[in-house]
């Protein structure tokens, strides 16, 4: 058993970071953590013998895609400086233009340590199913498999692991940690506020354990998400429940045949056999084509001592050419001000003045006929939410404006995605979250113990409401309160405008819910992924296939917007020398510590609620979700 473990000890980690991945995201406990970015996707060879060759001469070309990593949701920072990884809709697009290529045969997706989340896989499956239907045979390769290869391989043709290969398909794991026990006992005094009782997000700092309500809440959504796993190995794998049963249990920890004899894998291959085995199901010798997906940009001439200059004179290219649907990413934390690619967490985050930028410029631009918000969001600043809230509404007032939701619309992200006009969600996607939570921790006890003296000089009639040595009394927590409440009716009153039919008193307050169910609660409109938003939009505003482009917003930076923020981060700006350094040595140790303790996917899947989180420090009231932290 000794060997077993070892050699499983992979698809098991991954099984815990998919886990992660699917609901950290968005439940349970609030984590003091964060999150770091791993890489991204890559294109990689078959192997030695096996480059690309063109088809003809009794060849069968067969498409080649590699996943390794991070699959991010928008182009890197610089803008045409070298060659940009693909996204999310790169791959997408791709293979979507793929099913309509006559002369490709198939295609192999080989998966390679990727760090997919469930609505990613749901993403890629939906292309996946296009290119089925067009005549053309997927298979799916990985060494190992774990959930996220398990759900992928069920829209394949075949779901093909490496010889001698293990899997792991525990199911779905929620582990909460509160901390409010451990906070008292130490002499602080968690102190927080929350309207919804269903909200939950203060509740891992200020409780011993969950209320009832945030159990009926979690409970609810783990169902969901489990259940549309559940579903799609059915669907995909053509097993009934008692089949799936024995599968699952056969294989929460396993070899790759006991999952090929229970359903849910097809066979083991080398993979220096795939040539054969495609080229005998296909009737001719493979010629592999690794250029399914392509990057974009232009390579930097390093060697070349005016390509910098070059570079740096560059403008970035945000001005159509011609009919556009405009994509606009809400992707982490909400914050006041300006964009930031890693807060104190590592997590990324989204400015409401950075958006409002992007959305001025796009309403400014005839030839951008509509408008995808994309949202991957647990919220954050309430004031930044209703900024944003206003920008898109004033967008909308002129071109019609839709919203995809990724991962997550939670909170304050569901806050920005109630001002579009229709609302497509993935079946995995985690919606709502309405409500509103703000609080402090009085530290007065603790640092009694410590033998720390403090001395509080205040003027104004509220001026020390947030000081941390001392609790609110009864006037103080009432007036907060008072604010949070209107916060929330506001946010009532948004959804209630946005979302025609909605009843609050079953969706409000704080829960949750995920895919199809929030369609049937009025929170969506329909089950759709980001490339069907925007084919459906496109057709609304009666755009041809073909006829128009898809631009991203916020623009990429430009490499003199980069240098100058490297510079920043440097102390070159900071208020005080080394400041700026410091800082980033300390996001980089919290990223490192998380990361290693987690993996990179499981730390990343929690960084940017904990970074909405993290606003009480400067803010009162905040619009989160509550997140989970789960561990193997």
């Amino acid at each position: 058993m000794g060997d077993l473990t070892m050699r499983h000890s992979d698809s098991c980690a991954r099984a815990a970071r998919w886990v992660c991945g699917l609901a950290g995201a968005a439940i349970g406990a609030a984590a003091l953590l964060g999150g770091a970015a791993g890489p991204a996707l890559a294109l990689g060879s078959v192997h030695a013998d096996a480059a690309a060759q063109p088809a003809g001469n009794g060849r069968v070309r067969i498409g080649w895609v590699e996943l390794e990593g991070e699959l991010k949701e928008r182009a890197d920072g610089l803008a045409g400086i070298g060659p940009q990884r693909p996204t999310l809709r790169t791959v997408t697009e791709s293979l979507a233009a793929a099913a309509k290529d006559p002369s490709l045969r198939g295609l192999v997706i080989r998966l390679k340590d990727a760090q997919l989340g469930s609505t990613q896989v749901e993403e890629i499956g939906q292309a996946i199913a296009q290119l089925r239907a067009s005549g053309k045979s997927v298979h799916v390769y990985a060494e190992s498999y774990g959930p996220a290869e398990f759900l992928l391989g069920s829209y394949a043709d075949e779901a093909l692991i490496q010889t001698g290969g293990g899997v792991a398909l525990p199911g779905l794991t929620i582990e909460e940690m509160y901390m409010g026990d451990m906070l008292r006992w130490a002499g602080a005094s968690p102190d927080f506020v929350q309207v919804g009782d269903y909200k939950g997000a203060s509740e891992p700092i200020a409780r011993g354990g969950p209320s009832p309500e945030w159990d009926q809440n979690i409970n609810g959504l783990l169902d969901s998400l489990y259940g549309a796993l559940r579903d799609r190995l059915k669907e995909g794998r053509k097993l009934s429940d008692a089949q799936l049963d024995a599968a699952m249990e056969a294989c929460w920890m396993g070899l790759g045949s006991d999952a090929i004899a229970h359903g849910l894998l097809d066979a083991q291959v080398e993979l220096p056999d795939l040539d054969e085995r495609l080229g005998a199901r296909h009737g001719g010798k493979v010629a592999w084509d690794r250029g399914i997906v392509k990057s974009s940009g232009s390579g930097l001439d390093t060697s070349n001592p005016f390509a910098l200059l070059s570079a740096l004179s560059r403008p970035v290219e945000t001005t159509p050419t011609r009919p556009t649907i405009a994509v606009v990413h809400i992707d982490g934390a909400i914050i006041d001000g300006d964009s930031s690619p890693g807060g104190l967490t590592g997590g990324a985050s989204v400015g409401s003045r950075t958006i409002r930028r992007a959305l001025s410029a796009i309403e400014d631009q005839d030839l951008i006929k509509g408008v995808i918000v994309r949202v991957n969001s647990p919220g954050g600043s309430a004031t930044a939410s209703e900024v944003i809230w206003q920008g898109v509404r004033r967008v909308a007032a002129k071109k019609p404006v839709w919203v995809s939701v990724g991962n997550m619309a939670a909170s304050g992200g569901y806050y920005i995605a109630s001002a579009g006009q229709r609302i497509l969600v993935n079946p995995s996607s985690i919606v709502g979250s309405i409500g509103v939570v703000g609080g402090k921790i009085g530290l007065g006890g603790a640092l009694e113990a410590l033998r720390i003296n403090t001395v509080v000089r205040a003027r104004g009639p509220r001026a020390d409401m947030f000081t941390l040595s001392k609790p609110w009394d009864e006037d103080q927590r009432r007036a907060v309160r008072a604010k949070m409440q209107e916060v929330y009716d506001l946010f009532a009153a948004r959804v209630t405008a946005g979302r025609a039919g909605i009843d609050l008193s079953k969706t409000a307050e704080g829960r949750l819910f995920a895919g199809q169910r929030a369609v049937g609660m009025k929170l969506a409109d329909a089950v759709g992924d980001l490339n069907a938003s925007v084919r459906g939009l496109a057709s609304a505003v009666s755009l041809a296939d073909g006829s128009y482009d898809v631009m991203d917003y916020p623009a990429p930076k430009s490499l003199e917007e980069v240098l100058e923020d490297l510079f920043k981060a440097f102390g070159v700006a900071a208020s005080a020398p080394g400041a700026g350094l410091e800082r980033s040595r300390l996001v980089g140790d919290v990223r490192a510590a998380g990361a290693a303790l987690l993996g990179e996917r499981a730390w990343g899947s929690i960084a940017g609620p904990l970074e909405a989180f993290l606003q009480l420090r400067t803010q009162p009231v905040i619009l989160a979700s509550p997140t989970v932290l789960i561990v193997r």
